[in-house]
């Protein structure tokens, strides 16, 4: 089963919701990396084969975190003015909607109503 790491960029109430629906999941704020940069995040992720999930747009770039070179990233593009709610909820959806297979190594970008999956540098 895959494990997440939630970056605190995203509400603490994401990780719960993963929690809540079976999943396993964990907060940067839980694990001793509040404040920490996208490398040290990044290498917790590898060290502990996690699937990391930010809006932080510095993770999509895919020449600094290729594809196939770690466990998998989920960035998620939402308009401000979406709920916590929704966006945990536009998540959900996406994650339930993919394999495991189709997570490992890849970049996937989640935004309102759609998944993109890149699967190829």
């Amino acid at each position: 089963m895959l494990a997440f790491l939630i970056d605190e960029d995203l509400p603490r109430s994401t990780a719960r919701e993963l929690i809540k629906a079976g999943y396993r999941a964990f907060d940067v704020r839980d694990v001793g990396l509040r404040g920490k940069g996208d490398n040290e995040i990044f290498s917790y992720c590898q060290a502990n084969k996690m699937v990391l999930i930010s809006a932080d747009l510095d993770f999509a770039n895919i020449i600094r975190f290729p594809i196939n070179s770690h466990g998998g990233i989920i960035v998620l593009r939402f308009p401000n003015e979406i709920s916590n709610d929704m966006a945990n909820k536009e998540l959900l959806a996406s994650l339930n909607n993919l394999k495991e297979a189709e997570i490992c190594g890849r970049l996937i970008i989640v935004e309102p109503g759609k998944t993109r999956l890149h699967k190829y540098a």
